[in-house]
């Protein structure tokens, strides 16, 4: 495993290692069935018993209550922002939407493609550097859902708290901060989150839905795209994607027996987090840090340096120590250090060692 460089995308994003050793194996031959996980039918027994051990340890992990449904569904989370207006803005209906970075500014626009869509607050004007304090959201008087992204994986900015709504349904993006630490999913009308940053790979989206929110389903709505009728076929409408809910359960189960669950999880993430952040602060000068403090992510740290050349000096060291894929968004620029679940704390030491000594390389230049 000498051969495996520390990992920092975004996504597809880093995986544990006993998680590839556990698909790799499945690969061939998925234990008890014979032939491989991607041979068998979606609607054997084998792919059942996957299939339903995902689920559990998604209701046990997140502690789910009675009455919602678990979907997995494809087409990421981008699929995601046309299905919900689809399923949920009825006419005369607003849906709310709080934009706090790249992603939720792109659910907002798919949604004023199909209805009425409304900014209850914008951090445009700060360039989404923090999120909103309460007062500041101003809801919708027909509000049918708002939205939110818990964690901008481009700006780095995440959510500590749940913006309160009152009667209205709560929709929350979790993509990139999905099982990284606990969530009172009871507080949500929806949770959704494409698996490739901290539950798996690409091709699976995770919903979460509070059943009686199925009910406003309108009829005649394209069978892959109602949420009703996914539920009601336990997302077997359709061939699902087998693979990818089967290393969602290989990460649940990793997250449950060999990390110990989403609280030990979460402090976990503080602490690397805390690693690069203490190097932010001690050199605000050198490293300038997107997020204000209050709003950082604890999963894409995110930087400026005093010039791009510096910035690209600064990914050259990094790809010399086996430390890729830092480079910050395209949209932004600079640099991003992705650290989900599955990074290890050493290898954030590493980037972290990297920043101390560019620093005292580069700092008296300037």
């Amino acid at each position: 495993m000498c051969a495996r460089v520390y990992n920092f995308s975004a996504g597809p994003a880093v995986l544990p290692v006993k998680v590839l050793e556990q698909a790799q194996a499945a690969v061939l031959e998925l234990p008890g069935a014979g032939a491989s996980i991607l041979e068998i039918s979606h609607r054997s027994k084998p792919f059942a018993a996957v299939h339903e051990e995902a689920k559990t340890l998604l209701r046990e992990l997140l502690e789910i209550p009675d009455g919602y449904s678990i979907l997995f569904l494809q087409g990421g989370s981008s699929l995601q922002f046309s299905m919900l207006p689809m399923n949920l803005l009825g006419e005369k209906q607003t849906a709310d939407y709080i934009l706090t970075g790249t992603w939720g500014k792109k659910a907002f626009e798919e949604a004023q493609r199909l209805g009425s869509a409304h900014v209850a607050w914008n951090g445009k004007a700060d360039n989404y550097s923090h999120l909103p304090e309460a007062k500041d959201i101003e809801y919708s008087a027909r509000a049918a859902y708002v939205h939110y992204t818990d964690n901008e994986t481009i700006q780095g900015v995440e959510f500590n708290t749940v913006p309160d709504a009152g009667s209205i349904p709560l929709v929350c993006d979790t993509s990139s901060n999905f099982l990284s630490r606990p969530i009172e999913v009871a507080k949500y009308g929806i949770v959704y989150a494409c698996a490739q940053k901290n539950a798996g790979i690409a091709g699976v989206t995770a919903v979460i839905i509070r059943d009686e929110l199925l009910e406003r389903v309108p009829k005649n709505l394209p069978p892959m795209l109602d949420y009703k009728l996914q539920a009601e076929n336990d997302s077997l409408y359709n061939t699902p994607p087998v693979f990818g809910i089967y290393v969602l359960m290989l990460i649940c189960n990793w997250l449950k027996n060999d990390i110990g669950g989403l609280n030990a999880m979460a402090r976990l993430n503080q602490d690397k987090a805390g690693l690069l952040y203490e190097v932010l602060d001690a050199h605000s000068d050198f490293y300038r840090g997107h997020a204000r403090k209050d709003s950082r992510s604890m999963m894409n740290v995110t930087w400026r340096m005093p010039s791009e050349e510096l910035e690209a000096e600064f990914l050259k060291a990094a790809k010399e120590r086996n430390l890729i894929d830092l480079k910050g968004h395209r949209s932004v620029g600079g640099i991003r250090a992705s650290i989900y679940n599955a990074m290890p704390k050493s290898g954030v030491e590493a980037l972290r060692d990297l920043m101390l000594e560019f620093h005292k390389q580069h700092a008296k230049q300037l």
